[in-house]
């Protein structure tokens, strides 16, 4: 056996040991990054079903002032999930608090896009329903109304 091939099996010893002794502390890192984003969701839902659903509290409702959207979902979504709903306004979103329950629920739930406006279901043990007019109303404000109304009866009918 040549020095050469001697000092690269040595080193590839040394690495695979050094390998085998740190990989019982890089593998739960590397599975509690992975795993953080679900983890951090099922807390929410754990969350919103302990926190909320007692107080009848089951909807996210979110909107903003946009002179496209603003007045419809107010008038024509708000009142039918009003009394079972947290609402957020996303204009007002200076003035929550950084680390609140709901913007968190909305950041977790919404993702980030098309989040405004939203709708979200929650039912216990049972995945969220999120109803994103976002897009419907892109095609509302080139005179198609019928998405936005389609999202609406959906919604409906899942109340």
């Amino acid at each position: 056996m040549s020095h050469r091939h001697t000092q690269t099996l040595s080193q590839r010893l040394w690495q695979a040991a050094i390998l085998i002794v740190l990989l019982p502390l890089i593998l739960p890192l590397i599975a509690l990054g992975l795993s953080f984003g679900v983890l951090h969701r099922i807390c929410l839902y754990l969350l919103v079903w302990v926190l909320w659903l007692p107080r009848g509290k089951d909807t996210l409702f979110v909107n903003s002032e946009s002179p496209i959207w603003g007045e419809y979902m107010r008038e024509q979504v708000l009142p039918m999930v009003q009394e079972r709903a947290v609402v957020l306004n996303w204009s007002e979103r200076s003035k929550w608090r950084k680390w609140s329950f709901p913007a968190q629920v909305l950041r977790s739930f919404g993702g980030g896009q098309e989040f405004n406006p939203m709708v979200v279901l929650f039912r216990p043990f049972r995945r969220a329903q999120t109803f994103r007019f976002w897009s419907a109303f892109k095609r509302w404000k080139r005179g198609d109304t019928e998405p936005v109304e389609r999202l609406r009866n959906e919604l409906l009918i899942n109340l």
